[in-house]
């Protein structure tokens, strides 16, 4: 029962990993895609160069949400403290790296930022 139960946490966190890398990976090809569009618009600007950063922080920060949740499931079937030890190393920056992404996005959408965004559409 047990060998049943890490085999589906095993399967569960590769999936959830699998689907961070989707997401992240989407989110830089978006933000590649735009940010070689820009120039092409004719007037180029801090602001549409922002939005494109605030966009990918958004993937990231979900990204690493999906991961950390992976840390988590791993987290059920570690069998020794240092494998503990490890994954709650690898959480502990994850968190920590979240925390001041996110700090970041909220300080980009001061109203400074939203009047840059406003022009831009």
């Amino acid at each position: 029962m047990e060998e049943t139960f890490a085999a589906i946490a095993r399967v569960a966190a590769l999936l959830i990993e699998i689907v961070a890398v989707m997401i992240v990976t989407y989110g830089c090809a978006e933000a590649f895609i735009k940010l070689v569009r820009i120039p092409f618009l004719g007037h180029v600007t801090h602001g549409e160069r922002k939005a494109v950063w605030r966009r990918l922080g958004t993937w990231l920060l979900l990204g690493l949400e999906f991961e950390l949740a992976a840390d988590i499931v791993a987290s059920v079937i570690s069998p020794s403290w240092v494998d503990i030890g490890q994954l709650g190393a690898i959480a502990a920056i994850r968190t920590f790296l979240n925390y001041f992404l996110e700090k970041d996005l909220e300080q980009a959408e001061t109203p400074e930022g939203r009047s840059a965004e406003v022009a831009v559409a």
